[in-house]
């Protein structure tokens, strides 16, 4: 009997031991893996006002809908110069992330050599073409978005009797010119007796040399003056908002994503006429949701336009009259049903 009851409360030890125990199990139990990310600057960085910032936006918006930890689910690395691409993009493939982005068109190169030598690890390109299988390229219709950007100024100028508009580039290649393209289209469209000066800065990320020549189309009578730089063109907003606060009025246009609030001075005012808008952070998080999902679209070229609101105009804009919104909304609307079909290669 009395072995009995020794063995009978072993048993019961044993039995609330063994429940502990798979509590315990419970509640150590490995979570879900998180999903990883990370991007890989152009030249301009990742505080560019622009191009980089807009995507790691995109890439941010992403990860707080998710809930992952900045530094180990979602990162980004700095190119200071295009040797950095292929290190950088194989830092993180090394680290086997589950997406990398890379926002700009000079990653084509390394973007390949890289897809190539990790074959399963998924990659998006901004602003390019790549054509490997475990890669997404996203392009846009920036000649569209800057074609409206274009009938904005080109009716504001008129509309304040100036008649000299600009366009500053960063780098002269096809993609940039498709800006320079669309924005002369657009003035000529409202204002066929306008000129627009045309310069290409030959960088991205130099403020500096944006300025420069800023002040050199500021000089030469330019009221207005549309960026496709990156970072450089924040010296031409730089230039905008130092001549405005003087009573010397001159606008700049911004680009990629709404830059009203870089041109801010004095009280409520702002040298930023309006921005072409391109939703590079629209791509980056609409491409690392398919990824998550299991739906990665691997090999596919994704368009973003006029028609699938890729490109555009904010939907604020201060400074432009109610009348200008309106007209360059319906040129919009003739873009989008094909009825007028913009060029990609500027006048010669």
């Amino acid at each position: 009997m009395k072995y009995g009851k020794i063995l009978f409360a072993l048993l019961a030890i044993a039995l609330v031991m063994s429940g502990c125990a798979k509590k315990e199990d419970a509640a150590v139990a490995p979570a879900a893996p998180a999903f990883r990310i990370g991007l890989v600057t152009d030249l301009g960085g990742i505080d560019d006002k622009s191009f980089n910032q807009s995507t790691w936006e995109g890439v941010v918006r992403f990860a707080q809908a998710n809930g992952l930890k900045q530094g180990t689910d979602y990162k980004y690395l700095q190119s200071s110069a295009e040797a950095d691409y292929v290190p950088n993009l194989s830092t993180f493939a090394d680290e086997k992330l589950d997406l990398i982005v890379a926002p700009g068109f000079l990653f084509e190169k390394a973007m390949g050599e890289v897809a190539d030598k990790y074959p399963q690890q998924k990659l998006l390109v901004i602003d390019t073409v790549v054509q490997k299988p475990n890669v997404v390229s996203a392009v846009f219709a920036e000649h569209e978005g800057s074609f409206l950007v274009g009938v904005a100024a080109g009716l504001k100028a008129k509309a304040d009797g100036k008649n000299i508009l600009g366009f500053i580039g960063g780098m002269q290649f096809p993609l940039i010119e498709r800006f320079q393209a669309g924005f002369e289209q657009g003035v000529k469209a409202v204002f066929p007796e306008a000129r627009i000066l045309v310069d290409y800065a030959g960088d991205f990320g130099a403020p500096d040399k944006g300025q420069a020549l800023a002040q050199k189309q500021y000089n030469a009578g330019a009221y207005i003056i549309f960026h496709a730089a990156g970072g450089t063109g924040n010296g031409l907003i730089k230039e905008a908002k130092e001549r405005s606060e003087k009573g010397d009025i001159r606008w700049a246009i911004g680009v990629d994503k709404d830059q009203y609030a870089d041109g801010a001075y004095g009280a409520g005012k702002s040298a930023v006429l309006t921005s072409m808008l391109k939703r590079v952070d629209v791509a980056a998080h609409d491409v690392a949701v398919m990824a998550k999902n299991g739906q990665f679209p691997g090999g596919t070229v994704k368009v973003f336009s006029l028609a699938n609101n890729g490109v555009g105009i904010p939907e604020t804009n201060p400074n432009l009259s109610a009348d200008i919104v309106a007209q360059v909304k319906t040129f919009a609307q003739q873009v989008t049903s094909g009825a007028r079909t913009i060029s990609e290669v500027p006048a010669k």
